[in-house]
């Protein structure tokens, strides 16, 4: 599959996430402060990006992340509504890039690029065994 057959730039998605305890800094290390943890709102933009292609992927293939270049600007504490966007802003032949960013309220608290790569599951099972 060539992505830049059934990509197209400007594709974009958008979730929003409560920040839950599980996800703050403080609960996933002792004495750090209750906030949402940069690699939790490194995940909600890497979902997002999904979400924006994952229409468009033919049955049997996936994208899976691939590179990230995130700023984590502003602390998002426990109970905080957290918005998170992508837009598809590069297509290449298995990689496609995305510009992504999150915000509490209309303060923005993260912000970079992502990259997601194409992988064919069949391929990957056969050469990594189903998992």
């Amino acid at each position: 599959m060539d992505a830049r057959e059934v990509i197209t730039i400007g594709l974009s998605a958008e979730r929003t996430l409560v920040v839950p305890v599980e996800q703050t800094v403080g609960h996933l290390l002792k004495g750090m402060p209750m906030v949402f943890a940069t690699p939790m709102m490194i995940l909600q933009m890497e979902l997002t990006s999904g979400d924006a292609i994952r229409h468009q992927l033919s049955s049997g293939w996936v994208t899976v992340g691939t590179e990230v270049n995130i700023k984590h600007l502003a602390a998002s504490p426990v109970g905080a509504t957290v918005r998170t966007t992508s837009k598809v802003i590069a297509v290449e032949r298995r990689v496609i890039r995305f510009e992504v960013a999150s915000f509490d309220g209309e303060r923005k608290i993260g912000e970079g690029f992502h990259a997601r790569g194409l992988v064919n599951m069949d391929a990957f099972n056969k050469r990594f065994g189903a998992m």
